[in-house]
């Protein structure tokens, strides 16, 4: 497969057209042109997802952040189960199992120790593209793009009018402290203590309502203090970073279809956001379900429209 390529650029939305003939000139006419909108865990999970399960499409990420600098990169990156009051239990016990089996299974392969959990690399080898650009409205994707899809994030209070979405502030701390082994985790999950790869994760708040991105020195006493408690060793801690990131949170996972129309123009749009801090346990399964929503638009595209007899 083609290797996934990366284009910064600051154009603005009527020189799309540009940018469709650099990037898919050599497409073949009935290829299916997606795009996703958002790079975290999952924007980029869902592009994996759609150039797995779709045929004959195109990928591109399209974002004005990418890691390390996304809500994502911040998460401890923990798989605990995360409960959204809209969606049926059946329903999010399938997307945790999904996700789980595909995070289980990079666990217990060769890559485990490069790839860690996340699928930035998966990607690239999927062949899609990268873009690094500010989107501030759907419609500035069309005629580009034959379908989008929208996993924003908080984004979507501005992208799609979504009112219900909203922010829950979290702070932590990322500390070296290689001896600590195994995660501590209190009862109501507010104090944590998760070792990783490269550092210790220390965390947390949980602020709604609080759009706030810089280091709250308060905030991070009180993380200091709460996690010596549950670990008293973590005083030899060093090198210690303050990470802020904005949980994107909603009453329910939107995952659904709708139809833009403008000026007799139409775009398909799979919605895919508001996975607030449970993100990371139900990515993969939620991205699967995206995936299935895109391939149906990709479907109704190449289906004729049957003409009227008079």
């Amino acid at each position: 497969t083609r290797p996934a390529r990366h284009c910064k650029t600051s154009f603005g939305a009527r020189d799309f057209g540009g940018f469709q003939d650099c990037f898919f000139r050599d497409r073949p006419m009935d290829t299916a042109r997606i795009a996703v909108v958002g790079a975290g865990v999952v924007g980029l999970s869902t592009a994996v997802c759609i150039s797995k399960l779709v045929p004959q499409c195109s990928v591109t990420i399209i974002s004005d952040k990418f890691t390390p600098d996304t809500t994502s990169d911040v998460a401890a990156g923990m798989l605990i189960p995360h409960t959204y009051p809209d969606i049926p239990i059946h329903t999010q016990k399938q997307w945790f199992r999904e996700t789980f089996n595909h995070l289980f299974a990079i666990a217990n392969s060769a890559e485990a120790g490069d790839a860690g959990v996340h699928l930035v690399s998966g990607i690239k080898g999927s062949g899609g593209w990268t873009l690094t650009r500010r989107i501030d409205d759907l419609w500035e994707l069309h005629p580009s793009f034959d379908i989008v899809v929208n996993c924003s994030g908080l984004g979507s209070r501005q992208l799609a009018g979504d009112s219900k979405i909203f922010p829950v502030r979290g702070q932590v701390l990322q500390v070296q402290a290689p001896w600590v082994e195994h995660f501590i985790r209190d009862g109501s999950g507010l104090t944590y203590i998760y070792p990783g790869t490269s550092h210790v994760t220390l965390g947390g708040t949980r602020q709604k309502g609080d759009w706030n991105l810089s280091p709250d020195a308060e905030n991070s006493r009180e993380i200091l203090s709460r996690c010596c408690a549950l670990e008293p060793s973590l005083h030899g801690a060093c090198n210690i970073r303050e990470k802020v990131g904005l949980r994107p949170y909603r009453p329910g996972v939107r995952l659904q279809t709708e139809l833009l129309a403008r000026d007799g123009r139409r775009l398909p749009v799979v919605h895919h956001y508001g996975h607030g801090s449970g993100g990371i346990s139900v990515h993969w399964g939620t991205a699967l379900e995206a995936a299935r929503l895109v391939s149906e638009c990709v479907h109704a595209l190449r289906t004729p429209i049957p003409k009227s007899k008079l």
